[in-house]
């Protein structure tokens, strides 16, 4: 017994629509929606609950003021689209850096592409429209007379840059048009707050002072024993405001820990009421997932991290090189 797939006959305007290939254009404002949409569906399968808004991503085209170490070395910026039927299927944000004294010696003259992202699929066409893509990048590189093509996946959104490893699609395309991975890379973790140490389970202890200040990356926590510091951490709380996220936000990063091996009570106890500490502040802040990242050599700190309630939720590849095709 053979089995019928019932298929609606095409009209001729859908044979018409089907033969039309992917293109190449510049940005335009009323891509806005699609982009966003497109980006955040990339930042969510790598983080979860993490988006952006479109007005962070239109901003995120004419400047970084985050990066305020390079984005003033940035001459030129260009955002370039694939579009597949209507639709924005791929979508990648090019940098020329200024050749000149002031320009970090890695950055001047050289071509970045900061994010680049596309529709995956099992079909031909989003390959195509990906390939196509990154080859009008590197066109614009060649016109832009680079010295060096670098690439990324810095989206505007909390957490995602490099080339994770959610984005096997992303890998591949980059790889085909001839970049190769010769950075770092990270093993991202995540906890949610409730997770983290308790403050009541140390509070029969004799614990060391605990001083909340602000630090360089945040707020910090530090733990003394008299004059002596037996560690701090510092946390990043800015990571979801408003005008950053699409809906409610809810994370913070753990920007910085830093602990005496040889503290009396042992640097994981001191660790423990640190993020003990961490989680009530957090907690009053509204927020209920805490991020950070580590090498994956750093095995020590990756385990000491998973006994208070962080967990491996992704694998990043920083730093893409373009090398001959």
């Amino acid at each position: 017994m053979c089995r019928i797939a019932w298929r609606s006959p095409l009209t001729s305007l859908q044979r018409i629509a089907m033969s039309f290939s992917p293109a190449v254009r510049t940005f335009r404002r009323s891509d806005r929606h699609q982009l966003t949409d497109l980006v955040n569906r990339h930042a969510a399968a790598v983080l979860p609950g993490v988006s952006t808004s479109v007005n962070t991503v239109l901003s995120s085209l004419e400047a970084r003021p985050d990066e305020y170490v390079v984005d003033p070395w940035v001459a030129e910026r260009l955002t370039l689209v694939t579009e597949h039927r209507g639709r924005v299927v791929a979508a990648a944000h090019l940098h020329r850096y200024r050749d000149e004294p002031d320009v970090g010696p890695d950055y001047r003259g050289a071509v970045a592409v900061p994010w680049f992202v596309h529709h995956p699929g099992g079909d031909p066409v989003s390959s195509e429209a990906a390939d196509r893509l990154l080859a009008a990048c590197l066109a614009t590189a060649t016109r832009w007379r680079a010295r060096s093509v670098h690439a990324d996946g810095a989206l505007p959104c909390p957490g995602v840059y490099g080339v994770p490893a959610a984005w096997p699609h992303v890998r591949s395309a980059l790889e085909r048009a001839g970049f190769v991975h010769t950075g770092a890379t990270e093993v991202l973790l995540l906890a949610e707050v409730s997770d983290l140490p308790e403050p009541g389970e140390r509070a029969g202890r004799e614990s060391p002072a605990l001083l909340r200040t602000l630090g360089p990356l945040g707020t910090r926590f530090t733990a003394l024993a008299g004059d002596r510091v037996l560690g701090h951490l510092e946390l990043d709380t800015t990571l979801d405001r408003p005008e950053r996220v699409g809906r409610g936000g809810g994370l913070a990063e753990l920007a910085d820990v830093e602990l005496d091996a040889d503290a009396p009570e042992g640097a994981d106890e001191i660790l423990a009421r640190l993020l003990a500490r961490a989680r009530d502040w957090l907690t009053l802040c509204g927020i209920d997932r805490l991020l950070t990242c580590a090498c994956p050599e750093e095995r020590d700190e990756i385990d000491a991290l998973r006994r208070h309630g962080f967990r491996e939720v992704t694998r990043t590849a920083r730093g893409w090189e373009l090398r001959a095709v």
